[in-house]
């Protein structure tokens, strides 16, 4: 019996089924921010009004390359090393972060409350596999995609669909930045050297 519960608790969520809830994340637009995307970070919006059918459940982001969202199994449990972000991507196609209950996401938006969520953002843990669900600097500019999953215990129960494709800012090569600029600024400086000899020969 003891051997037989895993396999059970695996199958529970294809028994049931798992809910698709809408709309699926997104950068946030409001209010404008700066930064919404960064070398290693992006703003998405809260899933505010999402999962409020789904008081017990836990809600988890999880992050993925574009190309690897296919492979992910809503059953690989959060803070595991199936889901650790330190392991990201290398061997690890998904991670799980930024968890939360339902009341950090009520429908109401009272005045002056933060309803965004800054992915990437926690550099303290990159390194720390003490952390697995570590809210690390992402590695690279993508291109990724997210969903919100909700969890009742171990249970997967809810889903949004995957968010589109998301790059993050890239720093431009020193090749691509343009010349011109000094070329302009030494042309200036030899001219005003060759006037002040000039001057100087004529006042001599």
């Amino acid at each position: 019996t003891r051997t037989m519960l895993p396999l059970l608790l695996l199958l529970l969520p294809a028994a049931h089924g798992i809910a698709e809830v809408g709309p699926r994340p997104a950068l946030t637009r409001e209010p404008s921010l700066e930064g919404v995307t960064t070398a290693s970070t992006f703003v998405l919006d809260q899933p505010r009004c999402v999962f409020d059918a789904y008081g017990n459940a836990v809600i988890w982001l999880v992050v993925a390359l574009d190309k690897d969202t296919s492979s992910f199994n809503n059953s690989a449990g959060p803070g595991t090393p199936e889901t650790a972000f330190q392991s990201f991507p290398k061997s690890v196609r998904a991670y799980m972060t930024l968890n939360a209950t339902l009341a950090s996401y009520p429908c109401s938006k009272p005045a002056g409350d933060i309803t965004v969520l800054r992915v990437g953002s926690e550099t303290s843990c990159a390194q720390d596999e003490s952390r697995p669900t570590c809210n690390g600097p992402l590695p690279g500019p993508g291109p990724y995609r997210v969903k919100f999953l909700a969890l009742e215990g171990s249970v997967p129960v809810a889903e949004t669909a995957w968010s589109a494709p998301i790059m993050l800012r890239t720093a431009k090569p020193l090749s691509s930045i343009s010349t011109a600029d000094s070329g302009h600024n030494a042309g200036m400086i030899a001219i005003t050297t060759i006037l002040s000899i000039l001057l100087a020969i004529l006042l001599a």
